[in-house]
């Protein structure tokens, strides 16, 4: 019996010219796809950009004071003692010459009554020595004349005594009124550090007054901005825990540096007057520099080598480092003195960016 053999089946040539011509269009949209994208070569980065322009720009100096007084006095004895009378509290207003406080003046006392018996018993003496002397003189020639010489020196004698204990007199009286404090100025009581009762001496601060009827801003300055602050200069200034603000004037600039801190004093006056707390912390404005039209670019945008500062502007679509002079100044935005012209497009972050680097740009 003869073996079947399987029946053969020939091949499809359309069907295979059709998966053909498919792998070869799959292959070339893979090879376009691949020549646009360029994979291996470095990609054109996009960068921000932002044209020059000019617009008024304020310079401003931010920082932070405390309400001081203009006028006030730290009070201490003059004489040392205890601490008889305390008449007033923190907080009180005084006029000028109101007794604030007493020190214990017995010893002073029975020094001034010792003074005063001493001054008397020269009185006595000066009186005795004078009638003595006015006796001789009566009696003219039956008197010696070495005799009238010494009642005389005798008298003159008692004289200076005299003087002598009067200003002794004097000086003990004077002793006692400084056993009683008097306020040197109107004002009120800011602080007060003693109690009745309590041993005190020329080094003891007993109180502090001030005239709070006229408050300032006291401030310090970095020294690098020291020889761009003057008086007269504008401020603005915001008490803590109101949302107004208020104008003022710088009123004092120091003439010397804190070699310690590295500060400049600085006193900024209220336009208008202020009641606050000596002490209130105060956000402080002090406008240094008005300009109805300049250039400026942000800080970000900055290269700086060494000395020399720079930024990138796009010509062409590459980016070209450009020196520039600036007013450095610790602010966001710069002023731009030299380098740079109305119109140039300059890139706002320099970061990663190379001298020309070819780019796109990106306006926000």
């Amino acid at each position: 019996m003869p073996a079947l053999r399987p029946l053969s089946v020939r091949p499809n040539p359309r069907r295979s010219r059709r998966w053909l011509w498919a792998g070869l269009a799959l292959v070339s949209l893979v090879i376009a796809g691949a020549a646009y994208l360029q994979p291996w070569g470095a990609r054109v980065p996009v960068v921000s950009v932002e044209p020059i322009t000019r617009a008024p720009v304020t310079r401003v100096l931010a920082v932070n004071g405390r309400i001081a007084p203009v006028h006030s006095v730290d009070i201490r004895p003059i004489v040392g003692g205890t601490l008889e009378t305390l008449l007033v509290q923190e907080g009180d207003s005084v006029t000028a010459g109101q007794v604030l406080a007493r020190i214990d003046s017995k010893t002073q006392n029975a020094v001034i009554r010792q003074a005063m018996a001493g001054l008397d018993a020269a009185l006595v003496a000066q009186e005795q020595a004078r009638v003595s002397y006015e006796r001789s003189q009566a009696l003219g020639a039956n008197v010696a004349r070495s005799v009238l010489e010494n009642e005389a020196r005798a008298l003159q004698s008692a004289e200076q005594e005299v003087a002598r204990m009067t200003a002794l007199l004097d000086q003990a009286q004077i002793v006692l009124q400084n056993h009683t404090i008097r306020a040197p100025i109107a004002g009120s009581v800011v602080t007060l550090n003693v109690d009745p009762g309590q041993i005190v001496d020329p080094t003891t601060l007993l109180l502090s007054l001030a005239d709070l009827r006229d408050l300032v801003v006291e401030t310090d300055i970095d020294e690098a901005y020291a020889r761009q602050i003057t008086r007269d200069q504008p401020a603005v200034l915001q008490l803590v825990g109101e949302t107004a603000t208020r104008t003022g004037h710088v009123s004092y600039v120091s003439t010397r540096v804190n070699v310690a801190t590295g500060g400049l004093g600085v006193k900024i006056a209220f336009d208008t007057p202020v009641t606050a707390p000596v002490g209130l912390t105060v956000a402080t404005n002090i406008i240094v520099d008005q300009r109805d039209a300049a250039l400026t670019v942000p800080r970000s945008a900055l290269v700086t080598n060494g000395a020399e500062t720079s930024v990138f502007v796009v010509v062409d679509g590459s980016a070209h480092l450009r020196p520039i002079q600036i007013v450095d100044w610790p602010a966001a935005r710069l002023i731009v003195t030299q380098g740079l012209s109305e119109g140039d497009l300059i890139i706002t972050d320099a970061q990663g960016v190379t001298d020309g680097q070819v780019v796109k740009t990106e306006q926000p």
